[in-house]
């Protein structure tokens, strides 16, 4: 068995190149390769067929968990298709997403508080279907509109989103303390 370590993950598991995903064909594959590429498979063999054994775990490995986690098929789309998220250096957001934003922080500091839990629980699960429709426009920008820019802005967006989702976990965390 050899995988072509170049392959991009999307051909190695024998997937559409979109960000749509059926994720039981993915996960069906991900098994199958496993199982060809396991190093304990390779155990018997010389180090270098050890070695590059690990290297197809790995491979295979990597291209599962960011094929799995929508924010980083997302963004994994966007490298190949030649595209710089600028994720470190574009900061630029609508003042309309900014001021969203701000009211959820802000929603979330008064119920962390006044130790509401009840509060930010709703707040929590408000926010996760706000990203799944922020999450579906970005398919929408990715396999159907080809509209590389905008999704790059929505993966931005999506970013924020995963910050402050953190954040109510967090208070979620400290308050069952």
């Amino acid at each position: 068995m050899s995988i072509d370590l170049t392959q991009d993950f999307f051909t190695l598991f024998g997937l559409p190149r979109q960000f749509a995903v059926d994720e039981s064909a993915l996960e069906a594959a991900w098994h199958d390769l496993q199982s060809q590429v396991h190093p304990d498979r390779y155990a018997h063999l010389p180090d270098v067929d050890k070695r590059l054994s690990m290297q197809w775990a790995t491979r295979v490995n990597e291209g599962f968990r960011t094929l799995k986690r929508p924010l980083e098929r997302a963004q994994y789309l966007l490298e190949l298709a030649g595209v710089d998220t600028a994720l470190e250096t574009n900061t630029a957001m609508s003042p309309a997403f900014l001021m969203e934003q701000m009211e959820w922080r802000e929603a979330v500091e008064e119920a962390r508080g006044a130790g509401e839990v009840v509060e930010l629980e709703q707040l929590h699960h408000r926010l996760q279907a706000h990203a799944r429709e922020v999450r579906e426009g970005l398919g929408r920008e990715l396999d159907q509109l080809h509209d590389y820019a905008a999704a790059a802005d929505t993966v931005r967006r999506l970013m924020f989103i995963a910050k402050l989702q953190h954040d109510i976990d967090e208070a979620l965390l400290a308050l069952e303390e």
